[in-house]
């Protein structure tokens, strides 16, 4: 039943999401402006609501999608979303105007919560020792789409900014008949529960996790840590290109040294630091080393300094399997799709609040209204963060009270 196809398809369903995501990346502001008629300046700015309308409809929807996934199943949750992805994709590729494109983004933000049920699906098939280590798998997988997905949307972007599109849609619609014989169900009915409206949003999803104290505050770290995450996607275009002149061609190779570096650690490091540090020490390392590293970006003089640094954030990425791990250990079962819903409102919440804190930090330490010149202060902002994220953590893990086990 837990068999290898199984999790190659898991894998595959992040890798196209990942790469669905990115491919559109490089010609959705050519598309906005053929849509618009406006200028890059004006196209921005709908490229900003865009990813915003992403995360807030992805919010609300990773909660139900994790909680039909308990009641239903897995596959007919996994296999619905990656049919609507295809179908959204294609809408837009079509879209005549630019209403479309956002009704298109926030059917994207609904069909793109599959995150939450492949890893409810990964808890279902691993045995506690392997969680981690699978779960890792499922970021390497990410950051494989992350170095694919853009570059193939360059590449295609030549022949016109819908070809990606289209593209995408294919992608989404190729994995969905792959899945449909390959793809075992991973919970049993007897494991499964009833669908409760109260349960399945975000504030009821994350009132369930009262049940588990220990969880609950470990959302707190995971919070801090996510939204320093997010430093990332929101200013380090513009950072790089005015601390140190780089091109589009420079931060493009930038993301690729990043996407590699965290598949080598998700695929290949964090199945040898986890046997041996378990998935407390792990966690712990790994925000400890990924603080340093937004601390080195945030005072690199040079621009090779920036991908020395990326060595030590590509590394603190061992913390989130390894705390995920942790996380559907604590609660029952019946729950893991709950847990994983809840999880992926918590990174929605921080994709729609860090943007606009994080660039608003950068706007102002990079004006003549800041007290000292400072572009650097996201990232510096994002250390600290990521510290706070480590000393909740610690307390948790490691306080009295904290489980031998983990």
């Amino acid at each position: 039943m837990h068999s290898k196809r199984a999790m190659v398809f898991i894998l595959i369903t992040v890798l196209v999401d990942t790469i669905g995501f990115g491919i559109i990346a490089p010609v959705t502001p050519e598309l906005i402006m053929e849509l618009t008629g406006e200028g890059l300046s004006e196209a921005a700015l709908y490229g900003g609501w865009l990813m915003f309308l992403y995360a807030f409809t992805q919010f609300f929807a990773a909660p139900i999608l994790g909680n039909l996934s308990d009641r239903f199943g897995r596959r007919p949750v996994l296999m619905a979303s990656l049919f609507a992805l295809g179908l959204d994709y294609l809408l837009m590729a079509l879209a005549p105007n630019l209403t479309w494109l956002f009704v298109g983004r926030a059917i994207a933000g609904v069909a793109g919560a599959t995150f939450a049920t492949a890893n409810a699906y990964i808890a279902d098939v691993s045995d506690a020792e392997e969680r981690a280590q699978n779960f890792g798998l499922l970021g390497s997988a990410w950051g494989l789409g992350f170095i694919l997905g853009p570059v193939i949307g360059g590449v295609l972007g030549e022949y016109g900014p819908r070809i990606p599109f289209f593209a995408a849609s294919a992608l989404a619609c190729a994995n969905v008949l792959y899945g449909f014989f390959v793809l075992p169900e991973s919970l049993p009915p007897e494991s499964r529960r009833p669908f409760k409206l109260e349960r399945a949003n975000p504030i009821g999803a994350f009132a369930q996790m009262r049940r588990y104290p220990r969880v609950l505050v470990l959302f707190g770290a995971l919070f801090l840590y996510q939204l320093a995450h997010d430093a990332n996607p929101s200013t380090w275009t513009y950072y790089t290109m005015l601390k140190f002149n780089w091109t589009e061609r420079d931060v493009g190779f930038s993301m690729g040294v990043l996407g590699i570096s965290i598949t080598i650690v998700q695929g290949l490091l964090i199945r040898l630091v986890i046997p041996k540090l378990g998935d407390r020490g792990t966690v712990l390392l790994g925000l400890l080393v990924m603080a340093s590293g937004y601390l080195g970006f945030s005072l690199s003089s040079e621009g090779w300094m920036m991908l020395a640094f990326i060595i030590p954030f590509a590394i603190g990425g061992l913390a989130m399997p390894a705390l995920r791990s942790i996380l559907s250990k604590s609660v029952d079962e019946d729950a893991q799709g709950e847990l994983q819903g809840a999880l992926s409102s918590l990174m929605s919440l921080t994709a729609i609040i860090a943007p606009v804190f994080l660039t608003q930090l950068f706007g102002y330490f990079t004006s003549e209204q800041a007290p000292f010149y400072f572009p650097g202060a996201p990232f510096f902002t994002a250390a600290v963060l990521t510290a706070a994220s480590a000393a909740v953590a610690a307390f948790v893990l490691f306080g009295r009270s904290s489980d031998t086990d983990t």
